[in-house]
Parts: C-alpha cells; structure tokens; sequence
C-alpha cells in the first residue's frame, strides 16, 4: 500500500451507471452461477441443522461413500460459519485492544490463557450447554461442534490483527492526522488495509487448522454423552474405531478435493485482490493471479454492483455519528497516572477472585499431590513443545521467506499448505501407532512429533505472510547495496518479517499446548498408546468426567502458556514493534 494512497481518500469518483453498463456478459453469468451454489449449500446447511435432534439416533454416521460429499459439505459450513464468527471477534476484540491501554491489559492475558486451553476443555463445560439450550434440535450439537472449531481459530487470527494495528508505520499515522480521517476512515482506509495480507495468510491457516480438531469438533465424547455430527470428522472417527484403512484414505481424499475448491474460489481471490494493500513505494513486478477475481472483474453488473456499495460506504463513513467524525485534537491525550494502578487492581481482583473459585470448586476431592502430578505432567509437556518449536522455525523460517519473496511460488503453494495445515493427524495415528509398538519404541518421545504436524503451519503461514508483504523498494535497495547473505538477513529480512514470525511462533507454540490433548494419547482398534504429559492428563479426566481434574490440568496449562508469552514472546514483541517502525 503506497502513502500516497492516503492522500486519494474520499476523492474516488462514481464510475458512469449508464445502460451499457448494465448488460450482463458472459464473466457475469459465471460469477452468478457461483453466487447461487454458495447459496444453495447454505440453505442446505440451514435445513439440515433445524432437524430434530433424535435423528443423529435414527441415522448415525456410516461409513457408506454415498454419504461422503453431504458430509463434507456440512463440515464446510462448519467451518465457514466459525471462520465468520472468528473474523467478527477478531475486528472487535484486536482492535478493541490495540487501540485501548486498559483493554490490551486484560484481552492481551486473555487471549494467551485462551489459545492454550484445549478444544476438549471448551467441549467439556460448553456441549451440555449449547445441547439444553436447543434440546430437541440438531442445532445444539450443531452450535457446540462450530464454537469448538472457532476456539481453534479465533486467537490466531485476533493475535494478527492486533500486531498489524501496532505496527503501523508512524508516516502513514502521521499523514492520517494531517487529513483529520475520522476513526472509522482511519480503521478501513489505512489500518484494515495495511493488516490484510497478514490476516488472509492467518484466516486461511485458522482455516485449516480447523480441521485438525474436527474430528473432536463433530466426533463429541464427554462423560456420558456422545454425539456424532454427520461430517468428515465423525466419519474419520468412525473409521479408525473400525479399523477401515479404505474409509480413512477416502476421507483424506474429500478432505484434499474440499481445500482445494476453496482455495480456488475464495482464498486466491482475496490474495490476489489484497495484493493491492501491500505498504510499498515501488510496484512489485509479479502479482498473484487468480481466475476467479479475473472473472470478477472482467464482470459488467458486477462490477457496477461493487462500485454502488463503494458509493455507500462512503456515504455511510460521513455520517455524523461518533465513529465518522474527525478527531478534535491530533495528539489524544496521555492516561492519567493513577487510572492505569486503579484498572490493575480491579483486574487483579477479578483474578484473584477466579481463582479462588477454582481453589473451592477443586479442592473438595484433589489435593497437594494432584498438584504436583498436574506441573510435572506440564513440565514433560512444555520440554515437548519448546524442542518442537526450534525445530519447527529452523526448518520453516527459511522456505516460508523464499516462498513469501516469490508470488509465483507462494501461489503454488498455497493450496499445498493449506492442505498440509489440514491434514489431521488423527488420520497419522494408526501408522504412528503401529510403528511404535512393532518397533517397540519409547511413546513419550515419538508421539511428540504430532503435536507439531498441525501447529508448525502458523510459522510458515506467518512467515510467507511477513515476506510477501515486504517492499519492493526494500528489497531493491538490498540488491543495490550488495548485502552479503548473513548481513541480508540480519539488516533486512528479519526486522521486516520479525513481528510476523512472533505471532506465528506464540500461536504455534499455544497450538501445540492444545494438540497435546490429542497427540499425547494414540489409539487404533483397541491399542492405545500415551506420553506422560498434561494433554494425557487432560483427555483421561475428560473421558473419565472427571471435571475438577480437567479444570486443574487447564489451569496448569493456561499458567505455562501464560509464563512463556509474558517472559519469551511478549519482548519479542515489543523488539519487533520498535524494529518493525524504524525500519
């Protein structure tokens, strides 16, 4: 996104609506068609999910392939309806906490204690829940199966947003005050903008990490109460309980078919549309491409349609409401000394508060030793996951930055990595286990590397999105300069994909805390094998119902997770901030 992109606000004039302008052509008819199929599988999305909750009784998941296609298309709406919420949540609580001191204070903690608790310790304590509050209708299930997918995804992408909206670069910052933009045109003429490539690459990953928890989203074991939503989840469940090898692979071929059609119709599309925001002075000589927004824009109605809601918005943006009026000073004015100890205490006195109604709720049937045996289960756990990361960015740093520097490379590996980001590795666990006990291998080290196969994409992700967001000029000027390899490195890349790589590496590593709940713990037929760890200590209360043991483990787990974003990523962080803005 170039600064003098700033200066053209408000100055864009209507293009002409005459009716030359309105006669469809062919490109038009094509995006109708694909209008009207997304329509038609969300109303068959709509009916399904408003029948009666008996029949997941009357018609459980079988393992029929004639059943396959409607299964992923349900699971899909699942997804796509958890990934709106998730967008919802992130343009609110992100920005929410970028742009106040007191709400960072809580929402930042928040987040950190949020991505680290697990999918099966929402389920634990939501599927009751959402099932009584929609109790002879499949939409309770439904509700508990989409906001277990959204605990998967939200965090990630809030956790993006929210290191965009801090490291906007203080130049364009500045040339926003000097044109008074209100905060609504400041939020979608420059902020929206300058965080999108970070948050597509973050939305597309949250979006196949969704489907690592699907099968624990739509496959629901919680005491006595089981539920099988009809999806690719519960079929892959189904299967490996029966041992079918045929069942799994044709899951994993759906699931391929399924990523890679919404790769294609939307996923390109925006990357190829958000191209245009990248904060550069000098143009980038390749661009992503994509057949679907050539369709788009070659479109005549289409095109007239989205120059109308343009007009619209803003007309909309002028309102005189609070939101779309200029700010009265340039400088806001700097919180007063006492207000910021005042916040901290009620905050602490809420915490403070929560804990001890955790202490009452536990302390009845657990004691000192339950204690012990949850840290030292969560030491084992936190060794797993710092080893698996500095592997992880040793190997993915470097491929993500020369795919990022490459828009033809990153668009051909882009449905590949959003297909790798998918795969769940409940499908690895039969291979992993049979491996393991005929080789008579030591389970607490090699079920380890599954807690990374689905988190390891965020760095990746992060890092392609840090790197193809780099200037062009910045890269030039490199090139001019010479740089030796070390120094290019040193000087140039790493401060530009710095604050991408954080978020990758934090979201990573708190992924990886909550794959524990399922890599730590591998079954096939009626072999099961477990790692010592808080994820096995976690899933053995949850299949037990043992609920204060489930709330001790999550308690441990949120407390390490917290301890390693306070001393490890948060300076990181702040470094990235500083570097990111001056360089």
């Amino acid at each position: 996104m170039a600064r003098r992109d700033l200066e053209k606000v408000g100055r864009t004039p209507l293009l002409g609506l005459g009716g030359a302008g309105l006669r469809p052509n062919v490109y038009d008819f094509a995006i109708f068609i694909l209008i009207a199929a997304a329509f038609v599988a969300m109303a068959y999305g709509a009916r399904e999910i408003s029948a009666p909750a008996a029949r997941l009784t009357v018609a459980p998941v079988t393992l029929d392939p004639a059943n396959l296609p409607g299964y992923a298309l349900r699971t899909t709406l699942r997804m796509f309806a958890a990934i709106a919420a998730s967008l919802v949540f992130t343009f609110v609580v992100a920005t929410l906490a970028a742009k106040s001191r007191k709400a960072e204070m809580v929402i930042v903690p928040a987040l950190d204690i949020l991505q680290s608790v697990p999918v099966l310790g929402f389920l634990t304590f939501t599927v009751v829940f959402f099932l009584r509050l929609f109790p002879d209708s499949e939409l309770g299930a439904e509700c508990a199966a989409v906001f277990a997918i959204f605990t998967s995804q939200a965090w990630n992408m809030a956790f993006s947003f929210y290191q965009s909206l801090r490291t906007v670069p203080a130049d364009l910052d500045e040339v926003s005050r000097h044109f008074q933009l209100s905060p609504w045109l400041k939020f979608w003429r420059l902020e929206a903008p300058f965080a999108a490539p970070g948050l597509i690459w973050n939305t597309m990953m949250s979006m196949s990490g969704g489907w690592f928890f699907v099968v624990a989203s739509e496959a629901i074991t919680v005491g006595d109460t089981t539920v099988k939503l009809p999806g690719i989840g519960s079929w892959l469940a189904t299967a490996i309980d029966a041992k079918d090898i045929n069942a799994v692979v044709l899951a994993v071929a759906t699931m391929a078919v399924v990523i890679l059609a919404y790769d294609q119709l939307l996923f390109r599309p925006i990357v190829a549309w958000a191209d245009k925001f990248r904060f550069e002075q000098t143009a980038a000589q390749q661009r992503p491409r994509s057949w679907v927004y050539e369709l788009w824009r070659r479109g005549q109605v289409v095109r007239r349609i989205t120059v109308v809601t343009g007009w619209i918005g803003r007309g909309v943006s002028h309102l005189p409401l609070p939101l779309t009026r200029p700010p009265r000073r340039a400088v806001r004015a700097e919180p007063k000394p006492g207000s910021d100890l005042l916040w901290r205490l009620l905050i602490l006195a809420v915490t403070a508060y929560a804990l001890w109604r955790i202490v009452r709720f536990t302390e009845a049937s657990l004691g000192w030793g339950d204690l012990f045996t949850a840290l030292e289960m969560g030491l084992l756990t936190l060794a797993r996951v710092v080893v698996l990361i500095a592997l992880a960015s040793a190997i993915w740093v470097p491929i993500g930055v020369w795919i990022g520097l490459r828009p033809w490379a990153a668009t051909r590996v882009q449905p590949l990595a959003q297909f790798l980001a998918a795969f769940p590795a409940n499908v690895l666990f039969p291979m992993a286990v049979v491996l393991i006990v005929s080789l008579h291998l030591d389970p607490n080290i090699w079920l380890s590397p599954l807690m990374v196969l689905g988190t390891q994409w965020y760095i990746l992700f992060n890092v392609i999105a840090g790197a193809s967001a780099f200037p062009t000029d910045l890269r030039e000027a490199s090139t001019l300069f010479r740089l030796r390899t070390w120094q290019w490195w040193r000087k140039v890349i790493v401060p530009g994909i710095l604050p991408y790589y954080v978020t990758g590496a934090l979201t990573a590593s708190g992924g990886s805390w909550n794959a524990s709940i399922v890599a730590e713990v591998a079954s096939w037929g009626n072999t099961k094998l477990q790692a010592a760890g808080l994820g096995s200590y976690i899933a053995d209360a949850t299949e037990a119902a043992d609920y204060p043991r489930v709330v001790l483990g999550i308690v441990v787990m949120s407390v390490m997770v917290v301890a390693c974003n306070r001393l490890v990523w948060r300076p990181l962080y702040r470094l990235a901030e500083r570097r990111f803005r001056l360089a």
